[in-house]
């Protein structure tokens, strides 16, 4: 098994840049010897394609940051406690995350687990994004590549942990992000995946199909999954799962407001906040709840190899 220390063998290709920050900047110009750019699909070829970058790049841009708002409190401590109970230590861990939104916008859950110790890595399909990503990280560098979750630019067993929560239900191929995912895990390693909750009881995923039917989405394109097909996906591609739970129990619809207030209309964040609040309390004193989350989080890992 390659040590945690040396991810030297472990990466294929990147496009890792410094943003510009001028910070740790020897520690980019490492991984950059070590990889080449990936290849760009072709323009048009669907949603690899250039209209697909565009969306995603666009958002990156002009989408406000959640950090501040209430629920998006309630999910970073969700997000804590599935580190604690599913990740080893941290300490020199090489974690992955197959998507920088969060580093930039919302729960900047990577950073945390850079704070543990972790090495953290991470790819985004915006450019935008990986650089607002970057500028949240001071006590080691994110190493981060612009890159597609269904091809990704490192080599096989590449890292110790993945972390994958709300990214692969953006594709349709699914089941190619989650195939690269089990190729770039190293044997033995954990990864947790995370997608919308087909049966979460508020019913979030007709609101969501609702609102992309009428155009008015912020997120695109999405897919739920029930537990087993997620269960039956991931053991597809090579995963073999350990554990089944969920984060988020709240109100789709109340998350998506009290977003809309933080960003747009802060005085009433006060409002949605404390509507939030009694879900993070339940969520604390009575763990049952937390199966309930409108996100799935499966927790698999990846076989050994015999002998």
């Amino acid at each position: 098994m390659t040590p945690r220390s040396d991810l030297g063998d472990g990466v294929r290709a990147s496009t890792v840049s410094d943003g510009g920050t001028g910070r740790d900047t020897s520690a980019s110009a490492a991984i950059t010897s070590l990889v080449e750019p990936p290849k760009r699909p072709p323009a048009g070829a669907g949603p690899r394609g250039s209209a697909y970058r565009r969306f995603w790049t666009d958002v990156g841009e002009h989408f406000p940051d959640l950090g501040g708002a209430a629920s998006t409190r309630y999910y970073f401590d969700n997000e804590r406690r599935l580190f604690a109970e599913h990740f080893p230590p941290l300490e020199g861990l090489r974690m992955f995350k197959t998507d920088l939104w969060d580093e930039a916008k919302n729960t900047r859950i990577l950073a945390w687990a850079s704070w543990q110790g972790a090495r953290a890595y991470g790819v985004d399909i915006c450019e935008p994004t990986v650089i607002q990503a970057r500028a949240t990280f001071d006590r080691a560098p994110l190493h981060a590549s612009v890159a597609d979750v269904r091809e990704l630019p490192f080599r096989d067993a590449s890292f110790d942990a993945i972390y994958s929560m709300g990214t692969i239900e953006h594709v349709r191929d699914s089941e190619r992000a989650l195939e690269e995912l089990a190729r770039v895990l190293r044997p033995g390693g954990r990864a947790i995946v995370g997608v919308p909750n087909r049966h979460d009881p508020f019913l979030r995923p007709l609101v969501a199909a609702a609102l992309q039917a009428l155009g008015l989405y912020a997120y695109g394109y999405e897919q739920s999954f029930s537990r087993r097909a997620l269960r039956e996906t991931l053991e597809r591609a090579g995963f073999t799962v350990v554990a089944e739970t969920a984060i988020l129990f709240i109100l789709g619809w109340l998350r998506m407001l009290d977003l809309a207030c933080y960003s747009w209309c802060r005085p009433l964040a006060a409002v949605t906040g404390a509507l939030v609040w009694p879900f993070a309390f339940l969520d604390r004193h009575l763990p049952a709840v937390r199966r309930h989350g409108y996100l799935l989080a499966t927790v698999a890992i990846k076989p050994a190899r015999e002998g």
